[in-house]
């Protein structure tokens, strides 16, 4: 199966929830993990080679 593109403005707003504390620490790693945060990391470090 494959994975959807992350979504940029998607994981900033799990993060602005967390920001705000609308949301546990633990719940956002999980939104930001299944978000595709790593993937987006990893394309980000592939683009600065």
């Amino acid at each position: 199966m494959d994975k959807p593109t992350p979504d940029p403005a998607k994981l900033l707003g799990y993060w602005e929830e967390w920001e705000r504390g609308d949301t546990p620490p633990g719940k956002v790693l999980s939104n930001l993990k299944t978000g595709g945060m790593p993937d987006l990391l990893k394309s980000l470090l592939e683009g600065q080679s």
